[in-house]
């Protein structure tokens, strides 16, 4: 029992470890980049990203095995890690726009990378829209995974491209160091210590809330297929 849940064991210590010592850990006061407390949200917002990223990865995987072996499985778990997927990319949303209310002075600014955000977070509910739209299951199922593969590689413009091309409130913007998710000139080694178990942490918790949600619509199906 113990041997099969280890990972989840080792999300709730480690986030746990991100929300007591996150709140305790020294921040940075770099010249000219008046982050202050709000540097905090750094162990919330970005990981928000990466578990996302991690999360669509799998739907993209598991979409592709679908229109190579045509099982409902594969695309249960596409399905499921999108809408987790997506579910992250709007807490991401929501906490980089309370971090921007206090760094930036308003919650949006029409910087590049918030537009770019919402234009990804639109395509991925058009995912959805269109799966709902389709009453044939075999049509919604290969429609919905070829629509998944081309929802996954529009999120690289969107997110990661061009905000490095234009001058953007974020780092990674033309002008400005780091890449479009941080500025390592911004952390210490401390925040670091902080910064990559929640990561971890949060990618682990959100896998292991998907894989309930696949077990349930696993049961489900099969229910409807004996009925």
């Amino acid at each position: 029992m113990i041997r099969k849940s280890w990972w989840k064991l080792l999300s709730f210590v480690l986030l746990v470890y991100t929300c007591s010592y996150g709140f305790l850990v020294d921040i940075p006061s770099p010249p000219g980049v008046p982050l202050k407390q709000t540097i905090r949200n750094l162990f919330f917002h970005v990981p928000m990203w990466i578990s996302m990223m991690v999360c669509l990865t799998i739907s993209l995987v598991y979409a592709i095995q679908y229109l190579r072996k045509q099982d409902t499985i594969s695309e249960i778990y596409s399905t499921e890690f999108a809408r987790m997927g997506t579910f992250l990319g709007i807490l991401g949303l929501c906490t980089g726009m309370i971090w921007a209310h206090f760094q930036w002075g308003k919650a949006w600014s029409g910087d590049v990378k918030q537009n770019g955000t919402a234009i990804a977070l639109l395509i991925y509910f058009a995912y959805f829209v269109l799966k709902g739209s389709l009453h044939d299951e075999e049509k919604q199922a290969r429609i919905g995974a070829i629509y998944n593969v081309f929802a996954y590689f529009m999120l690289f413009p969107t997110l990661w491209i061009l905000p490095r091309l234009t001058e953007s409130l974020h780092p990674g913007g033309m002008g400005s160091d780091g890449n479009p998710g941080l500025n390592p000139k911004d952390t210490t080694n401390d925040m670091r210590s902080v910064m990559y178990p929640a990561f971890i942490g949060w990618t682990l918790l959100a896998v292991w809330i998907t894989t309930l949600r696949i077990r349930v619509q696993i049961i489900e199906h099969k229910k409807l297929a004996n009925e």
